[in-house]
């Protein structure tokens, strides 16, 4: 990593300390931010999160453990070295255990915490860029793996990786089956939102009459049958991210609605009067030619504009085979473990039947495919005959979003 797209916060009570280590910080190229203290640290830590955290062990109100711990909760890979002039073994040795990367005396040589710098925003950067395919993290943050290493793929992680931590609204778009809610659900948990609600709306699957409802509540005898306040998904995802999947089937009139309470940040609940403030991160996602719609004049082009800032395109599982024997095995074990309650395997033949077929439906169609293996095999591998793959034709797979 160059030292310029590298983030440092400095956390130094001593003025002058803090501003010589900001100045050998900037002339190296590093963006630098400061705190005082623990409280400010903190701030800081919320604010913009750092690619380094430089933080003193003596602060004013409190430690720098405290100020490892607070980023660390915040993020637990970002680095963070500690500086005493009062160190001692037992210190380095518990600062080692919170985990600090690095435990250093001052007064520090500029050249010697340059080169620490240097390596530990190198390994951030490493550590970022595979995030969302490491199986661990998603394990640590209790959502699924998204599996895949084709060039194609790592772009979209790069991209996923960039936008997560703003509050920028992302439209996905990609064919059915693709895995959008998953790429969704990956945007919030790297978020600084992730310790918030992640709530999901699939806008093709509620009635037109119900959708302003779903989304916005309702006061008590706003209508028939409304006996008592209901609460829509802007307030339940409040503070947190709300997913508006099939956002291309959303009916006009509320198209108008959503607009609006995307610009004011704000909602009023059916039959009610007051506006409420509604802090959430909109992501959205859609199979459709959103642009097309536009045309059409089925889509408004204000919301589209809206709704567009940061548009990621997910590849379809024919773009990316390179991907396709990595998710089998992974299926195949999954599946193998739940319904024959034993380590199932794909066979060559099987796997080059999979890796030949074009997936119209996606990972979607690819998962369901190994699961109905798994119950009709007879043995411990699945052989092409267990995938029931349907007969290729020229036009299989070459679909086009509608």
């Amino acid at each position: 990593m160059t030292a310029g797209v590298a983030d440092i916060l400095i956390v130094e009570d001593k003025d002058a300390l803090r501003q010589m280590w900001r100045l050998t910080l900037e002339r190296a190229g590093y963006g630098v931010s400061e705190a005082a203290d623990l409280k400010q640290a903190r701030q800081a830590l919320r604010r913009q999160p750092p690619t380094v955290v430089l933080t003193d062990l003596r602060l004013p109100d409190g430690t720098g453990l405290d100020v490892l711990r607070a980023a660390k909760t915040l993020n637990p890979d970002v680095p963070v070295v500690v500086l005493t002039a009062y160190g001692s073994i037992e210190e380095a040795v518990a600062a080692m255990k919170d985990g600090a990367e690095d435990f250093l005396q001052k007064p520090v040589d500029p050249d010697h915490l340059l080169l620490v710098l240097g390596r530990l925003a190198e390994t951030h950067r490493l550590r970022r860029e595979r995030v969302l395919m490491r199986e661990e993290y998603a394990r640590r943050y209790g959502f699924p793996r998204i599996i895949g290493d084709s060039p194609a793929m790592q772009d979209v992680g790069r991209q996923l990786q960039r936008v997560a931590p703003t509050d920028t609204t992302v439209l996905l778009l990609g064919e059915s089956g693709v895995g959008k809610e998953l790429f969704a659900r990956a945007i919030h948990h790297l978020s600084e939102r992730r310790q918030e609600a992640f709530v999901a709306v699939n806008c093709a699957a509620i009635p037109e009459t119900l959708i302003e409802n779903e989304l916005f509540g309702h006061e008590k005898g706003a209508f028939t049958g409304a006996d008592a306040r209901q609460v829509g998904k802007f307030e339940l995802a409040r503070g947190g991210t709300l997913f508006l999947d099939e956002i291309g089937e959303l009916p006009l009139a509320a198209q108008s609605k959503l607009l609006r309470a995307l610009e004011e940040r704000a909602i009023t609940r059916i039959g009610g009067a007051q506006e409420i403030g509604v802090n959430v991160r909109i992501v959205a996602a859609t199979n459709r030619d959103l642009a097309a719609a536009v045309a059409a004049k089925t889509f408004r082009e204000d919301l589209f504009y809206r709704l567009a800032v940061f548009a990621i395109e997910i590849p379809p599982l024919r773009e990316r085979r390179a991907d396709i024997p990595a998710l089998a095995a992974h299926f195949t074990e999954k599946y193998g473990r739940e319904i024959r309650r034993r380590k199932i395997a794909l066979s060559p033949a099987a796997l080059q039947a999979l890796q030949a077929y074009d997936f119209p439906g996606n990972i979607r169609e690819l998962e369901n495919c190994i699961e109905r293996a798994c119950i009709l095999c007879e043995g411990a591998t699945l052989e092409p005959e267990d995938l029931r793959l349907p007969t290729p034709t020229p036009s299989s797979g070459r679909r086009r979003r509608s």
